[in-house]
């Protein structure tokens, strides 16, 4: 897997995950919808952890500065 993922698009993604995290464990979102969006929120840590996007493939996307 060739990385596709920036700097700033990791963060970005770590910081959403940690917010949903936190709203869904002090009870905030719950049901459906908190279980919903913390299992989003584990894809995007673990999207941020190996800097592959696989939604950003098919379409050719990339935030990864090649270094020259």
């Amino acid at each position: 897997m060739k990385k596709n993922m920036g700097t700033a698009d990791r963060v970005i993604r770590v910081l959403i995950a940690v917010i949903v995290a936190i709203l869904y464990f002090t009870g905030v979102i719950k049901g459906t919808l908190g279980v919903v969006l913390l299992a989003l929120a584990v894809v995007f840590l673990l999207t941020s952890i190996i800097s592959f996007c696989p939604l950003y493939a098919p379409f050719g996307l990339s935030t990864h500065k090649l270094k020259k």
